[in-house]
């Protein structure tokens, strides 16, 4: 359980930096995003995702308000994970799913579903 939260807590400081190379770290590379826009599903790979973040000011350049939350965590098996957490990205508060798995000594996150609050 703890390399799932450390894992998870290298998602948290990724994403506030705006770390393209912290995310790379956390993120398997086959990875899949989702999320609802205008009511129709939108899917991310793993290098588009990336530029998007890149493409971005950090929460941390501007100063924001840091939120990180973990709203519960479950180690189903020795090799899969899965969290649900809360963060920001000013204006914006999310809910995140974030399925992970082991592959080796090294989880990853595989999947994230993410829901805008407000």
């Amino acid at each position: 359980k703890a390399a799932v939260e450390k894992l998870i807590q290298d998602y948290f400081d990724a994403l506030y930096a705006g770390d393209v190379a912290k995310f790379r770290e956390v993120f398997h590379p086959a990875c899949r995003l989702f999320t609802v826009s205008d009511g129709k599903v939108v899917t991310f790979d793993y290098e588009p995702y990336m530029a998007r973040v890149a493409g971005r000011p950090s929460g941390q350049s501007r100063n924001d308000e840091r939120k990180d939350e973990v709203v519960t965590l479950t180690v189903a098996s020795p090799s899969t994970a899965h969290a649900r957490v809360r963060d920001v990205y000013m204006p914006s508060h999310f809910v995140n799913e974030l399925t992970c798995l082991k592959e080796g000594d090294r989880w990853w996150i595989v999947a994230k579903a993410w829901h805008v609050e407000a």
